[in-house]
């Protein structure tokens, strides 16, 4: 079992920035990729950006340039540096973790980030 719990949420003016952390506990050993993702009220949950162990990098093209994943394996740790937000990127942002060795998905109980026109 993995445990992933996010922090770093909260409101914030158009254009300004906010660090989303993501610490995960339990069988960190079987994790492989970790990632972003966000829930609008009313739409589906979308993809941001996933980090493999290696550090390879996977973004959704609207989030390029203003978003970094980055990932720090010696504190079980992924983080997600937003910059320049506009209030459409307003939702509850989710953390994922898949293990490897038996594929499964992981979800933290998410965290609010709410931009203000």
């Amino acid at each position: 079992q993995v445990q992933l719990v996010e922090s770093g949420g909260g409101l914030v003016q158009a254009g300004g920035s906010l660090r989303l952390s993501c610490a995960a506990s339990g069988s960190i050993f079987s994790i492989g990729t970790m990632g972003w993702y966000r829930q609008a009220p009313g739409k589906q949950r979308e993809f941001l950006a996933t980090v493999t162990r290696g550090g390879t990098t996977n973004y959704l093209d609207s989030v390029k340039g203003r978003f970094t994943i980055s990932r720090d394996n010696a504190k079980n740790t992924v983080y997600l540096q937003m910059d320049s937000l506009k209030p459409e990127d307003t939702a509850v942002y989710y953390c994922n973790a898949v293990t490897v060795l038996v594929t499964k998905n992981y979800w933290g109980q998410g965290t609010q980030v709410t931009v203000s026109s």
